[in-house]
């Protein structure tokens, strides 16, 4: 993965960003650009965006050694309904686990409350006799001819893809697999996800879910994937194409397109390691990743140098923003907080009068109102043009022209008129939403973490990250935050910084005083094997690292918490060191341990991947002159709502070590950085904006 160009593509609502780096001369030199994503399909986007980005480095397709890319289109299948008709093959008695759930509710007190339906209708949730115990044992064999009969029914109602869950099948996948194999053998071409592969873990309901979405998805997505890889090569681009994994790793296309339900965040996780590496670049240990697209803004809590990771994920959530209300996946992700206000995000007023910001998207087609494709309705780039925070002859680098006059019209329609505001005033009430909205959500993702902001820095970066990174610092107490460059499009740099890696999750019931390590190190032995195999397909020989995690609870609890093992054979000592990190642990979040009672392991996870890069330091710089501004452009402050000339720097013209006084704009092709009133943005050793306010540690 070393010499040549390196290519990044990330496919996001309304914007498919790159970013194309190559070592010149001992330093990496890099190009970025923005094109907008092409809905109707997804690689056009990419290709064009491709030729350009090249066409701009003066590089050759064949230079490029490695391309790597992150896309929406799984997650947007399954919100949008618009995957594969699949089937579920289940245990006889368990058809309805997928409608049943864990019969939790999201909202206690309401009683029209919506949950979200399966992908799977029932007519196609297909039961045959078997049964397995809880141990793996075989209680009823597999009915080979029941199975035979529902591949016929399935034929006859035109299933595309096949799902099979089967009771206990993550602790004895054999029924399972011979499932699969009459399947495959009575009809070859049908794409067939098995739950012991795809999520090898407790709970029927989450693991029958997250396999009937990557059966839902499958189909769709090796399409695409196939598509994407001819287009490349056709460009000439006979590089390895390498995926971006929702859990922060890079995989095979091979491995993308069989558990295509990994890359459910793959856009996301990009950002947050591009955050976790610019963190380790400049010595902060704990850092808000704040990363604002055209569709979403996404905040991940970085400390050490590395994203909270989860093992739960939610898709198409029907209630807004409420846990509990989607279709729950078993995946490996990093954790974050996505709510729907990016660029795209349109405003309006709701039934009470408030005004109110998305979370549906203008995305790029026809896109926002001010950018004359058609579109009617405001959203925040509208907001924000009235708000003169964009020039409207230099939006992305001059290859859009904004319509202020449209933007305005908008506004005016559709939350100024309801309100008695004028257009700008009601632009500033919906920034001022969209601004609290995203404070909101992070202030809730620190507590659910046990975290606190106090001397937290900001890493804002995304096409709105550093035109809203002020406000949402005040608002969150924080007085530092960094701008990195190409922060525009930091999630495609981000993949540029990933590590090939590749997550085995395995559930082994175990209680610490009956604690039985021969079994335990032999089950990590095997998912240690099982990983290093998929990540030698695309480290190429790189040295690899391992990770082992063991999810954990006190007896009787109903969470687990992750608590690190050593990467080697336990041993007996480490019975009792691992049980004293979960306690200290558990105090963490709770407060205190609870003493006396008995420790259960619920499932075990190993990670492997190829060592991360090194994080260059930044090099302290003396001071350099201010540039000139290029112009001075009216802008409404979202604080204190007055209006007053504030002086634009091209981003360009700063040498390191300048720095320059808020109120005023830095502006870049990608993006703008906001430095307001009270704020001094200073380039450091690296090319990075540091805005601070007062004293930031």
């Amino acid at each position: 993965m070393t010499g040549g160009a390196r290519l990044a593509v990330d496919i996001g609502g309304t914007f498919t960003d790159l970013a194309l780096e190559r070592a010149e001369g001992g330093h990496v030199r890099r190009w970025t650009a923005k094109v907008l994503t092409t809905p109707s399909a997804p690689e056009r986007g990419v290709l064009e965006g491709a030729r350009g980005v090249l066409g701009a480095a003066g590089i050759a397709p064949g230079e490029v050694a490695l391309a790597i890319h992150g896309t929406t289109l799984a997650t947007n299948a399954i919100i949008e309904r618009k995957g594969a008709r699949t089937a579920l093959l289940t245990t006889e008695g368990f058809r309805d686990v997928l409608a049943l759930g864990n019969e939790s509710r999201y909202d206690q007190y309401d009683l029209n409350i919506i949950l979200p339906q399966p992908l799977v209708p029932r007519r196609w949730r297909l039961p045959v006799p078997e049964r397995l115990d809880n141990t793996g044992r075989v209680l009823l064999p597999l009915d080979e001819a029941a199975v035979a009969r529902q591949v016929e029914f399935m034929r006859a109602e035109g299933v595309e893809s096949l799902a099979i869950g089967f009771l206990h099948a993550f602790v004895n996948p054999e029924h399972e697999k011979r499932a699969a194999e009459i399947v495959r053998g009575l009809w070859p071409e049908l794409p067939v996800s098995l739950s012991s592969e795809v999520s090898p873990e407790m709970r029927e309901w989450e693991r029958f879910s997250t396999t009937a979405a990557n059966a839902y998805v499958q189909p769709l997505m090796a399409r695409y994937l196939r598509r994407l890889e001819a287009g490349l090569a056709e460009m000439g681009l006979g590089c390895p194409l390498f995926l971006m994994l929702s859990g922060g790793g890079l995989t095979t296309l091979d491995t993308a397109a069989r558990f295509p339900i990994r890359l459910v965040e793959s856009g996301p996780a990009g950002g947050a390691i591009f955050s976790a590496h610019v963190a380790r670049q400049r010595g902060l240990d704990r850092v808000l990743s704040f990363d604002m697209g055209g569709t979403t803004a996404k905040v991940c809590l970085i400390d050490g140098g590395r994203p909270q990771t989860s093992r739960a994920f939610e898709v198409a959530r029907v209630g807004r923003f409420k846990k509990g209300s989607g279709l729950p996946l078993r995946i490996p992700v990093i954790e974050m907080v996505e709510i729907g206000a990016g660029g795209g995000s349109l405003a309006g007023l709701d039934a009470m009068g408030r005004i109110q910001v998305g979370p549906e998207s203008a995305g790029a087609d026809p896109g926002p109102a001010c950018y004359g494709n058609g579109g009617t309705r405001p959203a925040v780039t509208d907001a924000n043009l009235l708000l003169g925070r964009y020039d409207p002859e230099r939006f992305a680098g001059g290859s859009m022209r904004l319509d202020p006059g449209a933007a305005e019209a908008a506004l005016a329609a559709h939350v100024g008129g309801g309100l008695g505001l004028s257009a700008a005033m009601a632009a500033l009430g919906v920034v001022e939403v969209v601004d609290e909205a995203m404070a909101n959500a992070a202030r809730v993702h620190a507590i659910e973490s046990g975290k606190g902001y106090e001397g937290r820095a900001i890493i804002a970066f995304g096409g709105g990250g550093p035109v809203h990174a002020r406000r949402v610092a005040e608002k969150l107490g924080v007085r530092r935050i960094l701008v990195p460059s190409g922060a525009g499009v930091g999630s495609a740099i981000g993949f540029l910084r990933a590590p090939v890696a590749y997550e085995v999750v395995r559930s082994l019931y175990q209680r610490f005083a009956t604690f039985d390590g021969v079994a335990v190190n032999a089950l990590l032995a095997g998912m240690a094997a099982e990983a290093r195999e998929a990540v030698a397909r695309g480290a190429f020989g790189a040295p690899v690292e391992e990770r082992r995690l063991a999810y954990m609870r006190y007896v009787g609890q109903g969470h687990e918490i992750a608590v690190p093992l050593p990467a080697r054979d336990m041993e007996e000592a480490d019975v009792s060191a691992v049980r004293a990190l979960y306690d200290e642990e558990y105090a963490r979040f709770y407060d205190r341990p609870v003493p006396g009672s008995d420790v259960e392991v619920m499932s075990f996870a190993v990670t492997v991947s190829t060592r991360e890069e090194a994080a260059q330091p930044a090099a302290d710089v003396p001071d350099a002159p201010a540039p000139a501004p290029l112009r001075r452009q009216a802008v409404r402050d979202t604080a204190t709502g007055e209006v007053a000339d504030w002086p634009v720097y091209d981003r360009v013209a700063m040498a390191p070590g300048a720095a320059v006084d808020g109120p005023c704009i830095v502006a870049e092709d990608e993006t703008s950085t906001l430095v307001g009133p009270g704020w001094l943005c200073r380039m450091d050793g690296l090319g990075y904006l540091e805005l601070t306010h007062g004293d930031p540690a």
